[in-house]
């Protein structure tokens, strides 16, 4: 039996025997080591908790300030393609302008900007902005595109502060208020059902709703036939007529001079016409252009 080196006894309360427990050198050296690695473990698995804890707190932090970036970035995405249809929309009233004002040189139309939204020169490629894209090249284009907008805009002003006549009797507004039913270009035609060019562009409305001149100039003729109904056309200078067709009544007489905005008949739907509207064209010298780019004024 081995040296024991500790006892404990036990004396149970309101009892005379007691009992007596003894430990060896052995057992005593297992029992402090032991004691040790629990408390080893228990310091480590303590440590380990808190740490969890810290993290999982931290996590969910992350968590929320993942969301908020996520609707921060979903407002700039709004923000950016509503200021990116703003810029093509004043890129568009840019080159109508361009039209108008006789800008056609290609190094002009360079220098101020105005030309396909992307552009590519070896590395360095600016690429219009999509939907769910938020770069710096993004914002770069935007920037760009409105820098060289102002520039054609001051460009434009200029032009137009030296040609203020001029500009008073280009076709520049719509001849009535209503809805465009038809294009400038090909179509098929609602009476025989063969494509056919059509001249101008055909804008629905009300009988006997205003037709106005689109600019300043001179009537040149008041007539009629099976075609376009009652129709006018008006001189500008420069090359430029314009023609209304299907009216309902005149209110002006070949001859007669008229400026832009001056109501020159009532909206109609004589001659070959599926309903009321104005058939409206612009010439110049003698050839059909597209009214689309010379409406700044669209009502």
């Amino acid at each position: 039996m081995g040296k024991k080196i500790l006892s404990l006894i036990i004396v149970p309360h309101g009892k005379s025997s007691h009992r007596t427990l003894s430990f060896s050198r052995k057992t005593m050296k297992i029992a402090i080591w032991s004691a040790a690695i629990l408390t080893v473990l228990l310091v480590a698995v303590t440590v380990d908790y808190i740490r969890m804890q810290v993290t999982r707190q931290t996590y969910r932090a992350l968590l929320v300030e993942n969301q908020k970036q996520k609707e921060t970035l979903l407002q700039y995405q709004t923000s950016i393609e509503s200021l990116n249809k703003k810029v093509e929309g004043l890129e568009a009233y840019a080159k109508k302008l361009n039209v108008i004002v006789g800008i056609k040189s290609q190094d002009v139309l360079k220098d101020v900007g105005i030309g396909p939204v992307s552009r590519a020169s070896g590395d360095d490629q600016i690429s219009p902005v999509t939907p769910g894209q938020i770069s710096p090249g993004n914002l770069k284009t935007l920037t760009q595109k409105a820098d060289d907008i102002q520039k054609n805009f001051d460009a434009a002003s200029g032009i137009i502060n030296h040609q203020t006549v001029e500009l008073a009797s280009t076709p520049t507004i719509a001849p009535a208020v209503g809805w465009q039913t038809a294009d400038f270009g090909w179509r098929t035609d609602p009476f025989t059902q063969m494509q056919q060019f059509h001249r101008g562009i055909d804008i629905a409305g009300s009988i006997g709703s205003p037709v106005v001149a689109t600019a300043d100039g001179i009537v040149l003729t008041v007539s009629q036939d099976k075609l376009f109904g009652r129709s006018i056309l008006i001189g500008h200078g420069r090359g430029f007529t314009t023609f209304y067709g299907h009216l309902n009544k005149f209110l002006v007489r070949a001859g007669q001079k008229v400026k832009r905005g001056d109501v020159i008949a009532e909206l109609g739907n004589s001659g070959k016409a599926t309903g009321p509207h104005v058939h409206y064209e612009i010439h110049l010298n003698d050839k059909a252009v597209n009214p689309y780019y010379y409406l700044l004024e669209e009502k």
